[in-house]
């Protein structure tokens, strides 16, 4: 059973069932996941139209968008709205996921199986000749060789960063058209050392234990950092990092955001509708990370980079969102559009059962991750006393053992 002072929540667009609260209805204010109520979960990830949690016992639950067999269940509903356990999985102990555009990525505990619908040699071909593709409905073991340390999914592409440090990646990485479909796992090149990878819908980065931020990939809005907006097929350093120490990165749909030792963020890339947070005068894309002022002083820990819309998370649990406002995915009852970072409230019941003493009290955010349209979060229920000694990792969401990631 979880515990009964944690719970996960969702907002914003719900149209394809992605908040999972048994319908299909959108959320301008936080809600609480209720089917999830007796698991225990340790990290969900917010896919562009879908969602998925991993609980500590290992199982995998996944709802929203299914036509592509994206969540992993039988095709028989194109959307659901309500979490289930993805069965063929039942018998594997998950540890981290990622869900692309068109495909979901699982790791299990030992860090050496993914399974996904890419990333295998193509057995069969069409008239043509070339590779047949198709979709995989049930979930099937790729990428065997590698040691997984943290798995990413884009817009067409997966991104893997095993425990040696290095960097593969397979599928369409950059917008159909563009470039040639690579259908098995292949090395980046110029990346050694890395300890952290985001993706965004066509662009990546790489952060090194030297503390070296690289990108590559699409750049028309300036995500890669570089200061202009040339696209790079392999690796290049971020501009504009230089004496900072980093601990986090993220990556939304064409914007990109670190998060220091001290917790102050830095953003850069598309800027329209103020998903970089740099106010409503300022709604202009970054060719160079700049650092986002309105946050100063906040103590940020997390950055999670939706589509349109942004959420930071605080070191002692409170949210921030900004950016694109419609279908409520800024979660505090406005449907504005807004580059002024607002704080989420968290206005669900208590737990049930508490203690008098326990009684006194209120959610906090441990972790937080925007999809296209709509955000989940995982909050726990402190008491007035016990928030005193409230502290979270400043990188627990992208550890081995609990990550979130998401993308457009």
């Amino acid at each position: 059973m979880a515990s009964n002072t944690s719970a996960i929540i969702a907002w914003g667009s719900g149209e394809d069932g992605q908040l999972g609260i048994g319908n299909n209805e959108e959320r301008e204010w936080v809600c609480a996941i209720k089917s999830l109520d007796s698991q225990s979960v340790r990290s969900v990830v917010a896919g562009s139209r879908n969602s998925l949690a991993i609980c500590h016992d290992g199982k995998l639950f996944t709802w929203g968008w299914n036509q592509r067999g994206t969540l992993g269940h039988p095709p028989e509903t194109k959307t659901e709205n309500i979490p289930s356990q993805v069965k063929a999985l039942a018998n594997v102990k998950i540890v981290q996921a990622a869900i692309g555009g068109w495909h979901c990525l699982a790791v299990d505990d030992q860090g050496g199986n993914e399974y996904g619908q890419c990333g295998e040699e193509p057995e069969r071909k069409d008239d043509t000749g070339r590779p047949l593709r198709r979709d995989i409905i049930i979930p099937q073991r790729c990428a065997p060789k590698f040691v997984v340390r943290q798995v990413a999914a884009g817009g067409t592409h997966s991104v893997v960063l095993t425990r040696d440090g290095h960097v593969w990646t397979w599928g369409q990485p950059w917008p159909p058209g563009d470039i040639k479909q690579i259908s098995v796992p292949v090395r980046v090149l110029g990346l050694e050392n890395v300890r952290l990878i985001a993706v965004g819908a066509f662009h990546n980065l790489a952060l090194q234990e030297d503390g070296t931020l690289l990108a590559w990939g699409s750049n028309e809005y300036g995500q890669l950092g570089t200061g202009d907006t040339q696209p790079r097929s392999h690796p290049v350093v971020v501009h504009g990092l230089s004496g900072l120490t980093l601990v986090d990165i993220a990556a939304g749909g064409w914007h990109s955001t670190a998060i220091t030792e001290d917790g102050e963020v830095y953003g850069w890339g598309r800027g329209e509708h103020g998903r970089l947070g740099f106010g409503d005068n300022d709604k202009s894309s970054k060719m160079v990370p700049q650092r986002v002022q309105l946050l100063a002083g906040e103590d940020i820990v997390q950055v999670s980079c939706g589509g349109t819309h942004s959420v930071a998370l605080t070191r002692d649990g409170r949210m921030f969102s900004f950016g694109r406002g419609d279908h409520g995915r800024l979660g505090y009852g406005r449907k504005v559009t807004t580059g002024q970072p607002m704080e989420v409230p968290i206005k669900i019941p208590p737990p049930q059962n508490l203690s008098e003493d326990a009684a006194e009290g209120s959610w906090i955010a441990k972790l937080v991750a925007c999809g296209g349209r709509h955000t989940l979060a995982i909050v726990d229920w402190k008491t007035d006393e016990s928030k005193h000694n409230c502290w979270y990792p400043t990188i627990m969401h992208k550890t081995y053992e609990s990550m979130a990631i998401s993308f457009i």
